[in-house]
């Protein structure tokens, strides 16, 4: 069935992604547990360029689709289809919100030193910004990482953990605080970093239940780490809002691919329940089954149109999307999860068992409702613009409705001609 909102090209961008993940990735997806090896990724990236699928959200002068922001969805939802499918067509996180980021913010310089070979899979990144407690998590504001102004550059001093992608990558985006150094103000810098820079050492591997992302989450220290002026991204001291340059659709990404995932989950669910006979009926017409098959729709449905109205939002107007994305995480974390569970209670004990998928999937999907923030941490957020915006209207003049006390007149013979009575 064609897509209600995609043009026709890039309707024919989706079919096509589609079709070369059911026919080339789908079979190539390593054992349940196991990660995909280079030899295999570095293979099926260069079918996916010959077959004009790869990086889709990449500009067309670096090599990828061409994709506007508003579009992802639909064809971030065929790569998710597969676990491994964004990451052969280039566009699984780390990688995917770093070359968003530096397409908006790099220089020219640094965009051909980073984001090409990025862009065209020769390379991997990560973004430090997660730091051990009582450093920035959840609350950026923590940010213990300094960067000090020295001649000619910069010495960056700090201890990352959770930073995704590392133990792969060729360079790193790292967010440290600076002080205020003429007429740049004090606050946060982000910078690039090769990863073979002497002053940059790789700490212990976090192990956790995804294995989607490469290079794993390992910690990583920044030792008198010194880089030159031009290791600068963006402005100095404006880190924290190039931060929601990235945030904001790096979150709604994870909801794309992630949800395709679920659709694959109700897939193998929907198989089970045609074929599968239970009390002298298939288990499709039995009731039990007919309700978790349709609170799984419910939330692939609300999800997409979430997903949808976020990435909208976000190519028109990143502050509002950026809000709105907080909104969308949370749901689609939450909603993917339990799509994913039902599909395994369907299938019963093969559910979770490695003769399907859906217990790994379940596993990858898991973290999420942690990852870009926790899903805490956004209510909180989400609750507190609701009240400060609702307090902007009263303010304004809109009326306060929680007043009991007020009294109100009420004209019976107006109600009663209003009813036609």
């Amino acid at each position: 069935m064609p897509h209600h909102t995609l043009p026709a090209e890039y309707e024919d961008l989706r079919m096509r992604t589609r079709a070369f993940i059911r026919d080339v990735v789908i079979p190539a997806e390593p054992r349940s547990g196991e990660r995909l090896n280079d030899v295999t990724r570095d293979q099926l990236q260069a079918a996916a360029k010959a077959a004009g699928v790869f990086a889709p959200h990449v500009p067309r002068e670096y090599g990828g689709q061409g994709l506007p922001l508003e579009y992802w969805s639909p064809i971030f939802q065929e790569c998710g289809y597969s676990p491994i499918g964004a990451s052969i067509l280039n566009c699984m996180a780390p990688d995917e919100g770093n070359m968003h980021m530096l397409g908006l913010i790099a220089s020219e310089a640094q965009k051909q030193r980073y984001l090409l070979p990025l862009a065209a899979g020769t390379s991997r990144s990560c973004f430090a910004m997660t730091e051990p407690h009582p450093g920035a998590g959840s609350d950026p504001a923590a940010l213990q990482t300094r960067a000090t102004k020295i001649d000619g550059g910069w010495s960056i001093t700090g201890h990352k953990r959770f930073t995704s992608g590392a133990e792969d990558a060729a360079f790193c985006i790292v967010m440290a605080r600076t002080q205020g150094h003429g007429d740049s103000p004090a606050g946060a810098t982000m910078f690039l970093v090769d990863m073979t820079n002497p002053g940059v050492r790789l700490g212990r591997m976090i192990h956790t239940t995804d294995r989607a992302i490469s290079g794993g989450h390992p910690h990583v220290h920044f030792d008198d780490c010194v880089v030159a002026d031009d290791a600068v991204l963006g402005e100095v001291g404006l880190g924290f809002r190039y931060a929601q340059v990235r945030l904001g659709p790096a979150r709604l990404t994870h909801c794309m691919r992630w949800l395709g995932l679920a659709r694959r989950s109700l897939d193998i669910a929907l198989d089970r329940a045609e074929r599968r006979e239970i009390f002298g009926s298939p288990l499709k017409d039995l009731g039990l089954a007919q309700e978790l098959i349709a609170q799984c729709v419910i939330d692939i449905e609300t999800s997409d149109a979430i997903i949808e109205t976020t990435g909208t939002l976000l190519a028109s107007d990143p502050k509002a999307g950026s809000a709105l994305s907080s909104v969308a995480k949370v749901h689609c974390s939450e909603a993917i999860y339990r799509v994913i569970d039902r599909a395994i209670q369907i299938c019963g004990g093969d559910g979770v068992s490695d003769a399907l998928p859906l217990a790994g999937y379940l596993n990858e999907v898991r973290p999420f409702r942690i990852y870009d923030g926790s899903n805490e941490t956004h209510k909180w957020a989400i609750s507190r613009r609701a009240s400060a915006h609702r307090a902007r209207e009263v303010a304004a003049g809109a009326p306060y409705l929680a007043d009991v006390d007020a009294e109100f007149e009420f004209d019976r013979d107006a109600a009663v001609v209003g009813r036609g009575l």
